[in-house]
């Protein structure tokens, strides 16, 4: 029987996922050999490298050694691997894929997220930037070196914190105890990232099929996607890629993002589908994220020329930028965004009586730090549609709803009886609903379950409208902006109005509070343009 030679890195973590290969191998009675390589001198090849296309910073050696018969198949920490493989150079099997997640290493504790500023260590530039989106006021300072490596300048620098992949932790045995470590659920991982591929020579059929035996379809499907999604991207477009294929009763749950390398702006895509109907869901997802202007992130979004032109200080889903007319052209970024808080058990021990909730951020809170089952409420009081749908579909019944919390403030002044009410809010929450409820005798227990955080960027001064979706998205523009007397104010709702109408000559508001009919009252407006 031929024994297997497994070629690796030596570095400790590819060295555990070698050893993770040739244990299976073992399982199935294939012997094994570990060889590590490192650096390969001058090899004679029948074509140059740059014929073969070997691209890969961490991959590059161990392909020569493969087509140099060296080694019978390579194993790679799968992220590290390029979308396209030299030629001759196969993916032989994929393992089931271990933790996807990033994580973030704290050096003391939390507090560090009530301050103004704070320093994270990466060096990854999809970290850095997803980081930076959702924390605009941290600094990012450079990290390299092997897991220990980074561990170790974690605690000889005055950091607050270091991102990591969960996986490399974990398989090292690493990982901090959990009040030193929290889990980045909401960052995007790399296409790949957690997966452990297996290359191998095309024309080794022998050992094409010993490697099928290992094969994981289900982490083979995931990681297919998430790399075409890389793929298609990296033709046209050098910027930070998360990518996450999961599979849910039979179903392929894909979300792909692309950020600028300052954080400021994003473009996201997400779709579930049947599994048998995957196949070119990653250059589908690519394609779109391309169409929203994916090839001109390294700059400030902009539109095509046209003589009407429009910023949006939220970005539109595709479907709502086709629906702004042709004529009118469109630039769109983020200009505030939210972190969830966490939030005590205790506060929803035991069963609340009324609850005031008037945004979703607030509902998205609730539910990433409780389950439904927990959150007993006999009466829900919510500001806004969406908002209602989102409870009634993630919580329960809502009771009453209104378009504005001032009108919601005036209903339960006439309908309620001086009762205690919960409201579910954000630190920049207005004050006109507290101030109506307590001058009415009504007790209000606010709880804080989201923070809302300025991402100010100065645009250009050609666009006639400027779209806003709240007064702290209108704080957020003002930062960097002047009011400018000669640009509309299209606003989605009263409350957002009458804080435009302070720096805006020209306010039009929304006849509906949702982003369509902000869209449509600019079609309106523009309409004889």
């Amino acid at each position: 029987m031929r024994t297997i030679k497994i070629g690796t890195r030596s570095s400790e973590l590819a060295l555990w996922q070698a050893n993770t290969v040739a244990g299976q191998l073992e399982h199935l009675g294939y012997k094994t050999e570990i060889v590590k390589i490192d650096s390969v001198g001058d090899i004679v090849l029948d074509k140059p490298l740059y014929e073969l296309g070997i691209t890969g910073v961490f991959t590059k050696n161990l392909d020569i050694a493969l087509l140099n018969n060296q080694i019978d198949i390579a194993v790679h920490s799968f992220k590290d691997v390029p979308t396209k493989l030299p030629e001759g150079i196969v993916q032989a099997a994929i393992l089931k894929r271990g933790d996807f997640n990033d994580i973030l290493v704290i050096k003391e504790d939390e507090n560090f997220f009530t301050q103004e500023s704070a320093v994270i260590a990466t060096g990854s530039l999809r970290r850095k930037s997803q980081w930076l989106y959702r924390y605009p006021n941290h600094t990012i300072t450079g990290l390299r070196g092997n897991v220990n490596t980074r561990l170790q300048k974690l605690e000889e620098n005055d950091w607050d914190g270091a991102i990591f992949a969960a996986a490399g932790l974990k398989r090292l045995k690493l990982l901090p105890p959990k009040e030193k470590h929290i889990k980045l659920d909401w960052m995007i991982p790399a296409p790949a990232q957690g997966a452990v591929m297996i290359a191998a020579l095309d024309k080794d059929e022998e050992l094409l099929e010993i490697c099928k035996q290992i094969n994981d379809e289900n982490t083979a499907i995931c990681v297919g996607i998430e790399r075409k999604f890389l793929q298609v991207l990296e033709g046209g477009c050098t910027a930070p890629i998360g990518a996450l294929a999961m599979i849910w009763d039979e179903e392929v749950k894909f979300r792909g993002v692309l950020f600028s390398p300052d954080g400021k702006n994003k473009i996201e895509f997400y779709k579930e589908s049947p599994i048998d109907n995957v196949s070119d869901l990653g250059e589908y997802a690519a394609n779109y994220i391309l169409d929203r202007g994916g090839k001109k992130l390294m700059r400030e979004i902009i539109s095509i020329e046209k003589e009407i032109n429009i910023y949006s200080t939220k970005n539109l889903s595709l479907d709502q930028k086709n629906s702004v007319s042709t004529k009118i052209g469109v630039a769109m970024s983020d200009f505030i965004t939210t972190r969830s808080n966490r939030l005590k058990p205790i506060i929803v021990k035991n069963p609340i009586k009324n609850v005031i909730i008037t945004s979703q951020n607030a509902v998205d809170a609730l539910l990433e730090n409780f389950i439904a089952s927990e959150l007993n409420f006999e009466n829900i009081y919510c500001v806004g549609r969406r908002t209602k749908r989102l409870i009634e579909k993630k919580i329960g019944k809502v009771t009453h709803i209104e378009n504005s919390a001032e009108k919601l403030a005036n209903y339960l002044v006439h309908s309620s009886s001086g009762e205690e009410v919960t409201y579910f809010c954000g630190n920049k929450r207005r004050d006109e609903l507290p101030t109506i409820l307590a001058k009415n005798n009504i007790l209000v227990k606010e709880v804080e379950c989201y923070q809302t955080q300025l991402t100010p960027r100065k645009i250009a001064e050609k666009n006639q409208g400027i779209l806003f979706f709240s007064p702290t998205g209108i704080e957020s523009y003002l930062k960097d902006n002047s009011s400018n007397n000669k640009s509309i104010a299209f606003c989605i709702g009263d409350t957002t109005a009458s804080e435009a109408k302070k720096y805006f000559d020209n306010v039009v508001v929304a006849e509906l509070p949702t982003v369509e009919s902000v869209i449509k009252s600019v079609n309106n407006h523009f309409k004889e343009y």
